[in-house]
């Protein structure tokens, strides 16, 4: 190798890569590289998703500070926060959508599990069971409310106390007990919602490699050995995931209590999304400020715990 070989094959100076570099963070090169391509595509995105979703969100950080009816506004600082904690239907809502949050996590939480594994055992018309699991999700919300109001009939003549009056047990008057109203709601919600848990588990059981129930069967294992030593632990990241969107959604219950019951007997179903709906609604004007500070106050309790579960959960999900 010659001298001049030897110069031309040298690494660039420091100089020259600072120089490289700068050449690249060049604006026209970065057009030219398909930047301002990448920009324009998402632009229509961009505006769209500022318009619909953080514009509200400031819009509801603003109206929590402020007296409206959504035409005249007046600033009140805190007094909006002031009020909603001063309430004396804040701690009973909060104690009922604990409740029926806790409720669904016990009875709602397991049945898609149990479901899908289930469906995945069986070996003909798997088709079939899928989309009778997903079926009532595919019912619109209201339609399914209100079919099970005619189920949740108190009278001798009601769907279930009928079929219970086969076993000599009833009647109950079910939405209209102050202690059955809650879990006559959980028992809806569960079924409305978890067609769509079911396929999610569905989908990840069919990642889980076969050979490892090969091995399980090969060392004797029962078929509930199986579910807890070879399934649960590669289901752990989607179990996870699952268990805490159930508990955000299970503490934006809105729509069962409101159709059900209106929040009774007794607000024994007034839930958090129930009483910013009667703040915002109940009476002619509303009080809109109180609605959107109770609304920032929720969104700030699940932001804040979703990321300590996430912080709790972080090693045991990746190991």
């Amino acid at each position: 190798m010659t001298t001049d070989d030897a110069v031309l094959r040298k690494p660039p100076r420091r100089a020259d890569a600072v120089q490289q570099r700068t050449r690249t963070r060049n604006p026209l090169t970065w057009a030219r590289g398909g930047g301002l391509s990448a920009v324009v595509f998402a632009l229509p995105l961009l505006v769209i998703f500022g318009v619909f979703s953080w514009a509200p969100i400031v819009r509801a950080v603003v109206m929590s500070f402020q007296e409206t009816n959504l035409i005249v506004s007046s600033w009140v600082g805190w007094d909006n926060f002031q009020q909603v904690f001063a309430d004396p239907m804040l701690p009973v809502a909060i104690r009922n959508t604990a409740y029926f949050a806790l409720l669904a996590l016990i009875f709602g939480y397991p049945v898609p599990l149990v479901a899908a594994v289930l469906m995945s055992e069986v070996r003909r018309a798997k088709g079939i069971f899928s989309a009778l699991a997903y079926l009532p999700v595919v019912v619109p919300p209201v339609v399914a409310v209100l079919l099970w109001k005619t189920f949740y009939d108190p009278s001798d003549t009601g769907v279930f106390n009928t079929v219970l009056g086969w076993f000599g047990i009833g009647p109950f008057a079910w939405l209209n007990s102050s202690t059955l109203a809650m879990p006559s709601l959980v028992l809806e919600a569960t079924w409305a919602a978890a067609g769509g848990t079911v396929i999610i588990y569905l989908a990840a059981l069919t990642s889980v490699p076969s050979e490892l129930y090969d091995a399980a069967e090969v060392d004797g294992a029962s078929v509930w050995r199986k579910v807890w030593h070879v399934t649960l632990p590669q289901l752990r990241g989607i179990l996870l995931i699952t268990l805490i969107l159930q508990i955000i959604g299970t503490a934006q219950v809105f729509l069962e209590p409101y159709l059900f019951t209106g929040g009774g007997p007794d607000n024994a179903t007034l839930t958090i999304l129930l009483l910013i709906y009667n703040y915002a609604f109940q009476s002619l004007g509303g009080n809109y400020g109180m609605a959107t500070a109770l609304s920032l106050m929720l969104a700030v309790f699940l932001a804040v715990m979703s990321l300590v579960y996430f912080r709790l959960t972080r090693s045991w999900s990746a190991s």
